[in-house]
């Protein structure tokens, strides 16, 4: 029984939204049986409207039956329409079965008996009992939705899977375990603010308490006070170790990074021995005015073989090339430069390509 009760699918839900509802008249008699004093007899009138109201809702849960469904729809659509039609199919027949018990009540204490309200309560249990999602309902939906040929899928439908809830208790429930978690949570946050409270009623309180504060405000604060940087107050450090070494004339002095600063600025070097010759033309002519050594008149000896030999290699066809190529350097790039741009095309357009 509680399997057939508790059934997880939509059968299931639809069939607990009914039986939630037919324990639902036995408050309402008692109720009323109280109000009216136990008296059974009432007016005749009463007893007709109630007998009449459960009547017209009787005939309405038997002939009222679910629209058609429309054609050309794709099975999951199908299946998902009829569902939704047959749970306001019988969402319609509990409303009117609880229309009628409800009339029954006013009219019983309108008449000041338990008669009318006995006769609605004997044609809505009926109705009741026909919201059931049993066989012979879910069969007569079916044909009902298929009329204009379209295929329901309402036994599939209803076999799907669905929460055990019941209509009025699991609101109400879920209503009450939220506000249960929200007022677990106000009184753990009430209680972590008392504790904090108590804390630094005890800090303050207690002697040590002051030396604490004040060593962590010493943590807080600044090593040592910023000041604004004062001109001529660079001095030398391990980092830079050439701060303050600048005179007044804005000379610069080598250091161990940049050892090149101080020298001169262009040097004679082997790949380009005539630099600087310019300046040191006085001390070379000097030189050259002095006696030399061993070495030097080795060197000028050699010098002047070489002299001859290029004299004397003057008179061949060779000749003629190395004179050529000497006045060439002698010339210097312009030369070279020039006699490159001669061979240059002046026309930037593009050459005709000359096809057939």
């Amino acid at each position: 029984m509680s399997e057939f009760v508790l059934q997880p699918t939509q059968e299931g839900e639809l069939r607990r939204r009914v039986l939630f509802w037919v324990p639902a008249p036995l408050p309402v008699v008692g109720l009323v049986a109280l109000l009216v004093g136990g008296s059974m007899s009432a007016a005749g009138w009463t007893i007709l409207l109630a007998t009449s109201v459960g009547v017209g809702t009787l005939l309405m849960s038997l002939i009222v039956q679910p629209t058609p469904l429309p054609e050309g729809l794709a099975p999951p659509v199908s299946a998902r329409r009829a569902l939704h039609r047959f749970r306001q199919f019988t969402g319609l027949r509990i409303a009117l079965a609880l229309v009628t018990m409800v009339i029954g009540a006013a009219a019983a204490l309108v008449g000041g008996g338990l008669y009318p309200l006995l006769a609605a309560l004997t044609l809505a249990f009926p109705q009741l009992l026909l919201a059931m999602p049993t066989f012979f309902t879910i069969t007569r939906a079916r044909r009902a939705m298929e009329a204009w040929g379209t295929t329901a899928y309402l036994w599939h439908a209803l076999s799907r899977p669905a929460k055990v809830t019941w209509p009025v208790i699991t609101p109400l429930v879920k209503v009450w375990r939220t506000r249960q978690v929200q007022r677990s949570r106000e009184s753990m946050r009430q209680k972590l603010v008392e504790r904090a409270w108590r804390k630094a009623v005890r800090e303050e309180s207690e002697p040590g308490g002051e030396a604490e504060v004040g060593a962590a405000n010493e943590r807080t604060d600044l090593l040592r006070p910023v000041t604004p940087p004062v001109k001529g107050a660079d001095e030398p450090t391990d980092v830079v170790p050439h701060l303050g070494a600048r005179d007044t004339e804005g000379e610069e002095e080598p250091t161990a990074v940049l050892p090149h600063l101080g020298a001169p600025e262009v040097e004679p070097t082997a790949v380009l021995p005539h630099l600087g010759a310019e300046g040191t033309g006085g001390e070379k002519a000097d030189d050259a005015e002095k006696p030399g050594t061993p070495e030097k008149a080795e060197k000028s000896k050699k010098g002047e073989g070489a002299a001859d030999g290029i004299e004397a290699s003057d008179s061949g066809p060779r000749s003629m090339v190395d004179r050529a190529a000497r006045q060439l350097l002698e010339r210097g790039s312009g030369a070279l430069g020039l006699a490159v741009r001669k061979t240059r095309r002046t026309d930037n357009r593009r050459p005709h390509p000359h096809k057939p």
